[in-house]
């Protein structure tokens, strides 16, 4: 029987997670099928449910990242702290294993650019994402940070996130960003696609810290933009969105995350060159 995976969430038709995954497979000599469906918020537990034997696992985008958590039989450390994992390993006796592979992809990302440690950081957005920005950014020395959000009544979990890992964490307005990014190591935007950044920000951030967003189709995204306007150093949500890939791949083939493919800097690359296509 073949093996069956996909991407799921909503809005979903603009996933890249299948030209990354079909590249991976073809590599492996898997004849292995990885689709894309959309299942909206509340739907996910029905869906899983109705997954028959030839289902081998599912990538998940939002809004389903805290669902998928509440479905979970085992479920490793990033999604416990991040509450939210972006990976389904559905395993012999229906045991369902999670995932959060989000915190390395973003790791790997900013070392990619550079950042090797960061003090304080300006993160925009207080989703799922931004979670796993603040715990990939815990992971390189982060000691404070400024979230800017739409709706601060909307950042309680980020804030409740910051206590737990010792954080000094201020919040303001996103309209404010523009007065909160000098000084910061790393910027990082993580709102959805169709939000705009509006406001010019400082040059003196643009050429001194570097730009994380989470954004990669279209790309760039409205931070990188910016940066990129000026030579900024850019953290791309495409390195971000490969490199979780990556993860989620060793996940599917071995059930484990830690060691890599037999040949994985080949099944990388087959992956980024399928992505530089889109």
């Amino acid at each position: 029987m073949r093996s069956r995976l996909a991407v799921i969430g909503s809005p979903v038709a603009h996933s890249l997670s299948p030209v990354l995954h079909a590249a991976a497979y073809r590599h492996l000599g898997l004849d292995w099928l990885y689709e894309r469906h959309e299942v909206r918020e509340g739907e996910l537990a029905g869906f899983v449910d109705g997954l028959d034997s030839s289902w081998r696992g599912l990538s998940v985008t939002m809004p389903l990242k805290e669902e998928l958590l509440a479905l979970a039989d085992e479920r490793d450390a990033a999604s416990t702290v991040t509450g939210a994992a972006n990976t389904l390993l559905l395993g012999d006796g229906g045991v369902r294993r999670v995932l959060n592979t989000d915190v390395a992809g973003i790791e790997r990302a900013l070392r990619d650019a550079g950042v090797d440690t960061a003090d304080h950081a300006v993160i925009a957005g207080a989703g799922a994402t931004a979670r796993s920005v603040l715990v990939a950014l815990d992971g390189l020395g982060l000691r404070s940070a400024v979230l800017a959000v739409r709706e601060p009544a909307r950042a309680s979990s980020m804030v409740a996130l910051g206590d737990r890992l010792g954080l000094e964490l201020d919040v303001v307005r996103l309209a404010d960003l523009d007065q909160v990014v000098d000084g910061a190591d790393v910027v990082a935007w993580t709102l959805p696609n169709g939000v705009g950044l509006h406001q010019p920000l400082p040059f003196d951030a643009r050429t001194t810290a570097v730009a994380l967003d989470v954004t990669y189709h279209p790309w760039p995204g409205p931070l990188a933009a910016q940066w990129l306007e000026v030579g900024g150093r850019v953290a791309s949500g495409r390195d971000m969105l490969l490199h979780q890939a990556v993860r989620q791949v060793r996940f599917f083939v071995s059930g484990q995350t830690d060691a890599p493919l037999e040949d994985e800097p080949e099944v990388e690359a087959a992956m980024r060159a399928a992505l530089d296509l889109v």
